[in-house]
């Protein structure tokens, strides 16, 4: 079937799952969790702060949670803080970023849930290695393995295979426009690089975010707060616009609705897309860290975190840098990572392009390899995690690496935005499901620091779950 013929079932899909389901559902579930769970990651935000600085390796058999937030962060932070910002403030308007942030508040309690499930079902796999994720949870948790592998599926497709494609496409696009680089010679060396990560395994992911990660984040924010500082006295303005024009403010006539509703849709899509929260993917990665303290609410916490940095630090920067260079003008004229290149060079001459350019190299190639590790835990799941079915996974997600690099942006965009959609409504409908039990693991982790001890999962006070977690990997002396 070629690449056209393709295109009416993806735009189907779409039209189902972010015209129907997710649109409505994302901000649903993370509503439900805020509430259900007291605005968990509202009141206690500077837990997420108090956990990561505790952050210590102590089990041969996992990762650190520092080392799992910089994984997820490789994930998360890709095209979708560059290129994705653009796309929804050119197609939404300043009011599509009010909605990444709506998304990403209430996302980052979905955030907690799903990662907090991840980690008490998480298992032992290959090699001892903690794995886990949504399909375990749904698996054990449900008692529905079925389901459970249909979402491995999804996974392996959409972040083994074709959002990889996307972030090659992202970073080939950028340097051919930056050092005249041809596409197909950059997925070839993008490629390459990857797999001396990812043959390395899930720790070797792990040891190259823990640097890369941080450093590209700290030296994107040191950027936006040069160009917020230099333009602060019209920041006051610019935020202003951003909330008015989301409710409607800045319109008048018939033309409000229709705005609005283009702000708000292309805002939590593209929110999405970037912070994940609610799809499925951050989970997996939870899953592999020892947490501390030793409860699985610890590790929801650090997941959390995540989608605070990705979307309200990282996002923003960009929208601002964007927005205060005066060169948006929703609906015309370039959009995506083009348009960000173009606001920078406004701010900062031509270094803006080359800039640009290796920001998507490295926000990009992290989420190459944080994307495989999450496919990786799946093929445990599906119980293909054997040499051979792992060597067939990395040379597959590679070869996409490749292909994405010279194809067309908008079919690849949009076979990513289907496969998303797929895992996320298994994902949501999953987590609230099993709300009950991360509203009696919040409650347990909460009521050990009110007794001014650290809190830790006693398997005892957990008799529902006999059966269902591996009571070893939670039983401490």
């Amino acid at each position: 079937m070629e690449r056209h013929d393709m295109d009416p079932i993806i735009d189907f899909l779409n039209t189902i799952f972010w015209g129907y389901v997710l649109i409505y559902g994302l901000l649903a579930v993370g509503l439900f969790f805020t509430i259900r769970l007291g605005a968990v990651q509202i009141r206690h935000f500077l837990e997420m702060f108090r956990v990561i600085a505790s952050s210590k390796e102590t089990d041969k058999a996992g990762i650190s949670p520092f080392q799992a937030l910089t994984v997820s962060l490789a994930s998360r932070v890709g095209t979708g803080n560059l290129a994705g910002v653009a796309v929804a403030l050119y197609l939404g308007g300043a009011g599509a970023i009010f909605w990444m942030w709506m998304v990403a508040l209430v996302g980052m309690a979905t955030a907690y849930a799903e990662s907090a499930l991840a980690q008490l079902y998480k298992t032992r796999g290959p090699m001892g290695m903690y794995r886990g994720g949504p399909a375990f949870y749904i698996a054990r948790g449900l008692g529905l393995p079925w389901l459970g592998g249909i979402f491995s599926v999804c996974l392996i497709i959409s972040f083994g295979l074709v959002f990889n494609a996307v972030q090659a496409n992202s970073i080939a696009e950028a340097t051919e426009n930056a050092f005249g680089v041809p596409k197909l010679a950059v997925g070839i060396a993008v490629a390459l690089l990857a797999g001396v990560v990812i043959f390395g395994g899930i720790r070797s992911i792990a040891k190259v975010a823990e640097i890369v990660v941080p450093f590209m984040a700290i030296a994107y924010l040191a950027l936006a707060v040069y160009v917020i500082i230099v333009n602060f006295d019209a920041v006051p303005g610019m935020l202003r616009l951003i909330v008015s024009s989301a409710l409607g403010f800045e319109e008048a006539g018939a033309g409000v609705v229709g705005s609005v509703t283009a702000a708000m849709l292309n805002g939590i899509k593209r929110g999405l897309f970037s912070n994940e929260a609610g799809m499925g993917s951050a989970p997996n990665i939870a899953a592999v860290a020892v947490p501390q303290p030793h409860h699985p609410s610890s590790q929801g916490f650090v997941q959390s975190l995540g989608v605070f940095i990705d979307t309200i630090l990282i996002c923003t920067a960009t929208a601002l840098m964007i927005l205060l260079s005066g060169v948006l003008t929703p609906g015309e004229g370039p959009s995506g990572a083009e348009l960000t290149q173009i606001a920078l060079n406004a701010h900062i001459g031509d270094a803006g392009t080359y800039f640009i350019a290796i920001a998507i190299l490295f926000f990009a190639f992290t989420s190459i390899i944080g994307n495989y590790s999450y496919a990786e835990g799946a093929m445990v799941f599906l119980g293909l995690a054997s040499p051979t079915g792992l060597l067939a996974l990395r040379l597959t997600a590679l070869a996409m690496v490749v292909w994405g690099a010279y194809q067309s942006v908008a079919t690849v965009f949009n076979a990513a935005d289907a496969s998303m959609g797929m895992m996320a409504t298994i994902n949501l409908i999953a987590i609230v499901a099993l709300s009950g039990t991360v509203a009696k693991l919040t409650n347990d982790y909460f009521a050990q620091r009110r007794q001014g001890i650290e809190p830790m999962f006693h398997v005892k006070d957990y008799p529902e779950m006999t059966g269902k977690i591996d009571e070893t990997i939670w039983t401490r002396e």
